[in-house]
């Protein structure tokens, strides 16, 4: 599987002795060589480690944990050595000791929903309430689509009853074309001649106008009789 892993590495690396590129397989990790590194080398994707040379590169590559390791007997027990034990300090490391858990209980979430921590805990406060962003509707054209349903579709016709050469635009014509017609006849059946509205208003003051001059030449003719 590793051998059937091996590609050309893309890129500059390959003029970088580095021509090619292939998974990784098994670590094994040992204390005291005896043969184990020659016997490991020729395996594709085996790489070996002295438990004193230890690299986090080799024992996690790419930062992923879970490579698979084989250790020797000796270097189990030599880990003792180098990195002690929970009860005492390291040998080979002076000052060294392993780093304890902080906590005891590692489901923090179980503590969390604990009835102990729960009732010390404030009440949950509420969200604040939010309010819609006002929206101008003169501007925005789903806002006026909400507001006055089909004004898009108006707004769509009277822009193409002013452009020339549509159909709305000709019939727009048409009907200014025949009001203009109908105003016109009605100017000249009512607006002229002795019949329309104002000369007929003025005959009505002028017939008051003269009995009012009659009536006053009348008084002025009783008063040169006496």
């Amino acid at each position: 599987k590793v051998l059937d892993s091996k590609k050309l590495r893309p890129g500059k690396g390959k003029a970088r002795n580095r021509r090619y590129k292939m998974r990784c397989g098994p670590l094994v990790i040992y204390n005291e060589d005896n043969g184990i590194k020659r016997a490991m080398r020729n395996i594709p994707g085996v790489e070996t480690a002295c438990v004193d040379n230890l690299d986090l590169l080799r024992i996690a590559p790419g930062g992923s944990f879970g490579r698979f390791i084989i250790w020797t007997e000796g270097a189990f027990k030599k880990l003792a050595e180098i990195y002690g034990t929970p009860k005492g300090g390291a040998p080979m490391k002076k000052g060294y000791h392993l780093p304890r858990a902080a906590m005891e209980n590692a489901d923090l979430a179980r503590i969390i929903n604990s009835s102990e921590v729960q009732s010390v805990l404030r009440a949950k406060l509420e969200a604040p309430v939010s309010h819609a962003k006002k929206s101008n509707a003169m501007k925005r054209k789903s806002v006026m689509e909400t507001l006055n349903p089909g004004s898009t579709e108006r707004k769509a016709a009277l822009q193409k009853a002013s452009e020339k050469g549509t159909s709305e635009f000709t019939e727009v014509q048409k009907a200014k074309k025949a009001r203009v017609e109908a105003s016109k006849k009605h100017n000249k059946q009512h607006k002229k001649g002795e019949e329309t509205f104002y000369k007929t208003l003025m005959k009505a003051f002028e017939a008051k106008a003269a009995e009012a001059a009659a009536k006053k030449e009348a008084e002025a003719e009783g008063e040169d009789e006496e």
